[in-house]
């Protein structure tokens, strides 16, 4: 099967975005920006709905300070069979737990286009870890975004089978949607940027679970030293603290001697529903 696309050749196809949460709705966003149509497929109709409203209230904005594109058709799909019809690519932007992403993409290789790419959006796992469902693995990979429209950058894959065509129609087509995909060019977890972005992280929640620093003293250093407009706790709410604790898990599944503290001042919000900005409280409070 040849995934070797050109942007001319898909613009008319839809593209499919599976989960409508926080990075879900982002992603939906920039593949919105070149006309075309994005369906947004989740179990809960009404998070697809949200995800369709909030494409539409930031489009605009996306378009007036980029100074190009065009605003393409967002719709919240009718099941997963809809969602999937004459795709080009899938994006699967689920929670971070491989007993979802397995069958969920056993039902995807079922129901899609045979040319259709396929891509998880997973932060910590790597795309052969969930493949076993998939009957043709060279379509597959890892498509990591991290938090657009303001942070355009997004990671590439290879779930170690993956077609050299798919890499490529993604490092050419992506960037007419102002996404810059860079190539991980051997399996790594965390991917390139994440890797890095990880040690800032785990050393942040240190210094705040051995009580050397308050999270807003490690922001606002953040912010005065590297010029940021935010800091890490500020990061990690609005990416959600259950999200980042999943990741941290992870890892440790990986590496068993990473400290332990990090992941224990992590739950403590979460079990106490403070996920971040989408519930309105994690490291710091916000408005509704």
């Amino acid at each position: 099967m040849a995934y070797d696309f050109t942007f001319d050749q898909i613009r008319n196809r839809p593209v499919t975005v599976i989960g409508g949460g926080t990075l879900g709705r982002r992603i939906a966003l920039m593949m919105a920006s070149r006309g075309g149509t994005v369906r947004i497929s989740d179990p809960q109709q009404a998070v697809a709905e949200a995800a369709v409203q909030y494409v539409a209230e930031t489009l605009p904005g996306v378009l007036s300070e980029r100074g190009s594109g065009e605003a393409g058709t967002v719709v919240a799909a009718n099941g997963l069979a809809d969602a999937l019809e004459d795709a080009w690519l899938v994006i699967e932007a689920v929670p971070e737990r491989l007993e979802i992403k397995i069958p969920l993409w056993g039902e995807v290789d079922r129901l899609a286009p045979d040319d259709a790419i396929f891509a998880t959006n997973s932060s910590s796992y790597a795309s052969r870890l969930m493949d076993e469902r998939i009957r043709d693995k060279s379509r597959f990979c890892n498509l990591h975004f991290y938090m657009p429209p303001a942070s355009n950058a997004a990671d590439v894959m290879s779930d170690g089978e993956t077609d050299r065509a798919v890499l490529d129609t993604l490092l050419r087509v992506l960037p007419e949607f102002d996404v810059h995909p860079f190539e991980a060019r051997k399996e790594s977890t965390g991917f390139i940027f994440n890797r890095v972005w990880a040690a800032i992280k785990r050393e942040s929640l240190a210094v705040v679970a051995e009580g050397v620093a308050r999270p807003e003293d490690v922001d606002a250093m953040f912010r005065l030293n590297w010029h940021m407009p935010v800091g890490p706790f500020q990061m990690m709410d609005g990416v959600g603290l259950d999200v980042v604790l999943d990741i941290e898990e992870h890892y440790a599944q990986e590496n068993p001697h990473l400290a332990e503290g990090p992941r224990t001042l992590l739950r403590e919000y979460v079990e106490a529903g403070k996920l971040g900005r989408k519930t309105g409280e994690g490291f710091y409070r916000y408005d509704s």
